[in-house]
């Protein structure tokens, strides 16, 4: 029974691998961490396309399958038969495969079994399942984790086929096309699903986010008080980009008590749903203390649930550049900031590098007023000089210049422009 459920998988294998896929940019820096010994655990947002990248990981190269999202395979599991028949359908395989592993019981026992006798292992999965302290207490130092987002504008574009030419000035008919484009990804975000069927953004996005809510969250984490978690999600969405303290939240949203809201908010970063931004400071408990801005993981969330008339295109700008931050392979509270000036003037985004500072971001949708573009080279000139860090810019719709400011120089940059620059690949 195993050996021909395996070969029916193997079949379902090959079908898979002879579609044609949006080629992810990761993929090629990705495929070194092939050759370590440790296992290669794909991780992201529920949807985003973490088997697909597992497969255009292992494209080329001897790998055997396991889908246990197959009610048969999970019925009829024996570990002995498994390997047996591994090895007689896939002869001298390098890599295993295991996709959707959280739904096998125990899974973590065979796993650390496989990887003691030497199996090289690439583990796709539930986040809400593998990407919490269980994974981390169950195979401590024996993973590497690569992270799956939905797509970039970058990988948009790729789709669409829109190659940009060589020349730096763009004529109206070209700078017209892209700036539609992106556009279109503001408002619907990179959701692989969303990129092959636009007309269908809404009512997906909004099943996703509920689907992750009840599914990932409500059923595994037994909530009590549904009708809170569904409060402060919406809440959080319609508010994003946004600083708010725990204690505001609480006390906004009628919640018991601060540990309720802390709980949930873990809740909903742990499945990739929300992530929060602190503020940089040098002492590290006036980091903790202050409040943390919310962003989501693709801005088509925004559109699909909220009670908006009209889309702020200023905050889903800086959520857009925010989740490329992300796929650049900035950590939040380690190497990406937000940061508040001495006269309270904040700069949307602080990258370190090691101990340096290394640039200063500022997002602004419409720098048409004067009043509103001095705001903006305020903050950051005034960050310069407390952080000491020269590199300074301001990403904007469509402006592109250089601004000097006293002994500072700030580059404004077209958001598509900055949105495409593979910046910062690194492991």
């Amino acid at each position: 029974m195993i050996k021909n459920i395996i070969y029916q998988q193997l079949e379902e294998r090959n079908v898979l691998l002879s579609r044609d896929y949006i080629q992810r940019q990761d993929v090629p820096a990705k495929s070194e961490l092939l050759t370590t010994g440790r296992i290669k655990l794909i991780t992201g947002p529920r949807r985003a396309g973490k088997s697909v990248f597992s497969l255009q990981l292992l494209r080329n190269e001897n790998f055997a399958y396991l889908n246990f999202d197959d009610d048969q395979l999970l019925k009829h599991f024996d570990e002995d038969a498994v390997i047996q028949s591994l090895n007689e359908i896939y002869p001298d395989y390098k890599y295993l495969l295991l996709d959707e592993i959280q739904n096998l019981p125990d899974w973590e026992l065979w796993v650390n079994k496989l990887n003691r006798r030497g199996s090289n292992l690439v583990i796709t999965g539930s986040n809400a399942r593998l990407l919490s302290g269980e994974m981390a207490t169950s195979l401590t130092g024996r993973y590497v984790q690569i992270e799956v987002f939905p797509f970039s504008f970058a990988e948009v574009l790729r789709f669409q086929k829109i190659s940009l030419p060589d020349r730096q000035v763009l004529i109206p008919a070209e700078m017209g096309n892209i700036l539609n484009h992106l556009n279109n990804f503001l408002l619907s975000g990179g959701f692989p699903e969303i990129v092959l069927n636009p007309s269908i953004a809404d009512n997906y996005l909004s099943a996703l986010f509920d689907s992750v809510l009840l599914k990932d969250i409500m059923r595994r984490f037994r909530i009590r008080q549904p009708r809170q978690l569904f409060d402060l999600s919406n809440y959080l969405l319609a508010n994003c980009t946004n600083p708010y303290s725990f204690n505001q939240l609480k006390t906004g949203l009628n919640f018991n008590s601060v540990a309720t809201v802390q709980k949930f908010t873990g809740y909903l970063t742990e499945t990739y749903l929300f992530v929060i931004l602190t503020r940089y400071a040098v002492k590290v408990k006036t980091q903790q203390k202050a409040p943390g801005k919310f962003y989501i993981i693709d801005n088509g969330f925004i559109k699909a649930r909220s009670f908006r008339i009209s889309p702020n295109y200023g905050s889903q700008l800086e959520n857009a550049v925010f989740t490329e931050l992300l796929r650049r392979h900035y950590k939040p509270g380690l190497d990406l900031f937000y940061y508040l000036t001495r006269n309270d003037r904040e700069v949307d985004f602080l990258c370190r590098k090691g101990h340096v500072v290394e640039q200063l971001i500022q997002v602004c949708y419409d720098i048409s007023t004067p009043k509103t573009l001095k705001r903006e080279v305020d903050a950051l000139v005034e960050a310069s000089d407390e952080v000491s860090c020269k590199n300074l810019i301001l990403i904007t719709w469509d402006k592109e210049e250089e601004l000097e400011q006293k002994e500072s120089v700030i580059k404004l940059i077209p958001a598509w422009k900055w949105l495409i620059r593979a910046e910062r690949l690194r492991d």
